[in-house]
């Protein structure tokens, strides 16, 4: 048993941590209504603007700028410590008033994405400007030597003083919302927005206090926790911010020590999973970290019935418009003959960005219908386009099921997957279902794709996956020393127009409109006759076979499968592009593929300006918050949009002119 205590009470660092996120994460809830899925990003950004204080540099993320201001020396801990916490108060009333000020009213879709621009944009940043030093090891901060709690018991002291510091901060956070004048205003506010309006009170003016002092709140613990871990832009972001939303959740996104106990409980235990995968042989050794925070979501969602509280809130936009589905000669043969032309009569890099932006076509369907149509937030459409790729590649290497078997049934399974993380869609949607299906995927993503069981050996460059043939033909990218074969970009655009139309078909269909009656009003629907549990699984199952029909064509372009194609990154890049283009409609989805990071839009400019190549991703972060803020219904529906305009001037115009 000593053993397992050592376990736990070093695990108390990485509670305190979660703890922490969740603490943050309810004090941005409560001050203005937002989960903000960036906020991990946002304390990993700050910790290394004090990694880099301490080096004797302080970071611009400004493109143009230096990339450093350098002080000749190491800045010293007050001075960076302050310069640090000063550049997350900053930060955090910057995010608040350029992004999710004017986002106020918005629906939770909208929400979502700008966070996940936000989340884009930050590791966009780290990526860059980090870019010989992303894994980082900070200078110890708080006393590390050993203490001795029992006879055989001796464990490091810092994760214990961290734990300390963050129910001290719980503890001042709780006074100061029972008892200050700020944080009474705040929780009514939570309770009744508009009554605080009222009462002569500013939401906006609470929301931005509630940015700035999460943002500092997270940017404090990152910097302390900094000299206890490995530094990376992926270790806050997702790392430790899944499981704070855990925590948060068991919290009800209110209530403070409720969020602090769920925090260092899930840290000790995760740290109590590394003795047991050496005791136990039934115990796994991938995923059972990543999965703990994913069973405390399951558990609050769905068992316990919790859900994020509402709030008096004035009244929210609608979702973005769906568009009737118009199949047109041009509309069809138009982009079609275009890529083909592409594929055939340009050369291997153009070709490839035809191929990249085809294959994001396909993924983009896959959200249209579960978002565009179905109103369900999903941020696991790559984790069901990994499942159908591994498979695929175990059924073709291993098993022999010859092409097109093959796929059809990796996608059967991705479709299977996509239906058990959906089922909480029968209970939850919109930002909740958010939190669930990226805590989903990361699930997913560690105990399935970096499992050597189904990946392979690391070294080998995954799973390998062979072309897809059909009798004597072969279909596959490389053939002997043939090498980026039109053929296979050929066979991905016919692949895509299949599903285009199909799911334009199916926005035409009685299934469609159930959907688009389920996706405007749930209680209507089910008055009317409409069984909305059938509806909400035929999306997720709809879009999850599309997905994995998206991962098996990544497989058949790299002939290989690995975790870097299908983790969350990935996921949360999916939604953004779908936005981006427009997640309402199939031409938006074709505008998504072609507006994709190393897509036909992105390599034309990488081309033409020769500095774009580094900044791709993060211009393509800061369009979507644009696009999020500015149009809803993204680039499509912007252009049809002024099509309307321009039909309605002109049918106002004609009678004039016909009258004169």
């Amino acid at each position: 048993m000593t053993d397992y205590a050592f376990y736990l009470l070093l695990g108390a660092g990485a509670g305190a941590i979660i703890a922490a996120l969740g603490l943050g994460l309810v004090v941005t809830y409560q001050g203005s209504g937002i989960v903000n899925f960036a906020y991990g990003g946002m304390a990993t950004w700050v910790a290394y603007v004090y990694a880099d204080l301490r080096q004797g540099a302080y970071p611009f993320p400004i493109p143009g700028l230096p990339a450093r201001y350098h002080f000749g020396d190491d800045a010293g801990f007050p001075l960076a410590l302050a310069l640090s916490l000063l550049t997350a108060a900053v930060l955090g009333l910057a995010v608040y008033v350029l992004v999710f000020r004017p986002l106020r009213k918005a629906p939770s879709l909208a929400k979502v994405v700008a966070s996940i621009g936000l989340v884009i944009v930050f590791m966009a940043l780290v990526a860059e400007r980090y870019k010989d030093s992303r894994m980082l090891r900070v200078g110890g901060i708080l006393p590390r030597e050993p203490v001795t709690i029992a006879d055989d018991l001796t464990v490091p002291r810092d994760g214990l003083w961290l734990a300390l510091i963050v129910v001290l901060i719980a503890a001042v956070l709780w006074v100061g919302s029972r008892f200050t004048r700020v944080g009474l205003v705040t929780r009514a506010a939570a309770e009744n927005e508009k009554g605080a309006v009222l009462l002569g009170f500013s939401p906006d003016l609470l929301a931005g206090l509630s940015f700035v002092v999460a943002s500092v709140l997270g940017g404090l613990i990152a910097i302390l926790a900094a000299p206890m871990i490995q530094l990376s832009e992926s270790i806050y972001t997702f790392g430790f911010f899944i499981a704070a939303l855990g925590a948060a959740l068991i919290g009800r996104f209110r209530n403070i020590w409720p969020t602090v106990i769920t925090g260092l409980l899930i840290g000790m235990v995760q740290s109590s999973f590394t003795k047991m995968q050496g005791d136990f042989d039934w115990f796994p050794d991938y995923g059972a970290r990543e999965g703990l925070p994913f069973l405390v979501i399951i558990i609050a969602m769905v068992v316990l019935g919790e859900r994020l509280p509402d709030r008096g809130a004035a009244n929210e936009w609608r979702l973005p418009a769906v568009p009737e589905a118009k199949v047109t000669w041009a509309s069809v043969v138009v982009p079609t003959a275009a890529a083909v032309a592409g594929l055939v009569l340009l050369g291997p890099l153009w070709r490839g960005a035809v191929m990249t932006t085809v294959i994001a076509v396909v993924l983009a369907l896959s959200l249209v219908v579960v978002t565009g149509f179905g109103g369900q937030t999903s941020l696991a459409q790559m984790a069901f386009a990994g499942v159908a790729g591994f498979t695929l590649s175990k059924l073709a290497t291993n098993w022999g099921v010859p092409f097109p078997i093959a796929p059809v049934l990796a996608a059967a399974l991705a479709t299977l997957f996509g239906v058990v993380v959906g089922l909480p869609a029968l209970r939850v949607r919109g930002t909740s279902l958010a939190i669930v299906t990226l805590a989903g995927s990361v699930a997913i993503t560690e105990f399935v794709f970096k499992n050597p069981t189904f990946v392979g050996d690391a070294s080998t460059g995954g799973a390998k996956v062979p072309n897809p043939k059909l009798g004597p033909w072969d279909f596959g990218l490389v053939l002997g020393t043939k090498s980026s074969r039109p053929v296979f970009g050929i066979f991905l655009v016919v692949v895509a127009l299949v599903l285009c139309l199909g799911v334009a078909n199916l926005r035409r269909s009685a299934t469609g409109r159930r959907m688009l009656a389920i996706r405007s009003n749930e209680r209507a629907a089910s008055s009317i006759g409409i069984d909305v549990a059938r509806g909400k699984i035929l999306m997720f199952a709809i879009a999850s076979f599309i997905a994995g029909v998206g991962g098996c064509l990544i497989a058949y372009r790299f002939g290989s499968v690995s975790d870097l194609s299908y983790g969350t990154i990935a996921s949360l890049t999916a939604l953004a592009v779908a936005y981006l283009g427009g997640i309402t409609s199939v031409s938006g989805a074709v505008t998504a593929g072609v507006m994709t990071t190393s897509g036909v839009a992105f390599f034309a400019m990488s081309q033409w300006f020769d500095a774009l190549g580094s900044w791709e991703v993060l211009i393509g972060g800061v369009l979507l918050i644009v696009t999020a803020v500015k149009n809803p219904e993204g680039i499509a529906g912007a252009v049809r949009k002024q099509a309307a305009q321009r039909r309605a001037r002109v049918a106002i115009a004609s009678p004039v002119v016909a009258a004169r």
